[in-house]
């Protein structure tokens, strides 16, 4: 957990490993804008599909993925839950460009 600042907000996320490199496809939905500090800022929510797994299951909506090719971060917005069309593997509701928080 991040420590605060000297002001209260709280520090930059030291972000841990939690599952290792998995496969993963991403199905990129239509995008928008936000509003942050002023700033208007692009999201890019999509459905991420990962193997279902007791690890993957853990996955919780305040962790984030990294597309190790890219380098491209993702928040996760939501709990895995298990595919509608195969019930080996799970998807989560995830967006690209977002603030950490």
């Amino acid at each position: 957990m991040a420590e605060p600042d000297w002001s209260g907000h709280p520090g930059e996320p030291d972000w841990q490993t939690f599952v290792g490199p998995i496969w993963a496809g991403i199905q990129f939905m239509r995008g928008g804008e936000g509003v942050l500090a002023a700033r208007l800022t692009a999201k890019q929510p999509a459905i991420l599909t990962i193997r279902n797994s007791t690890a993957a299951r853990g996955i919780k909506p305040s962790d984030r993925a990294k597309n190790a090719r890219t380098g491209e971060i993702f928040n996760i917005r939501e709990k895995p839950r298990v595919s509608r069309e195969n019930r080996g593997f799970l998807e989560m509701l995830v967006e690209a460009g977002a603030s950490d928080g």
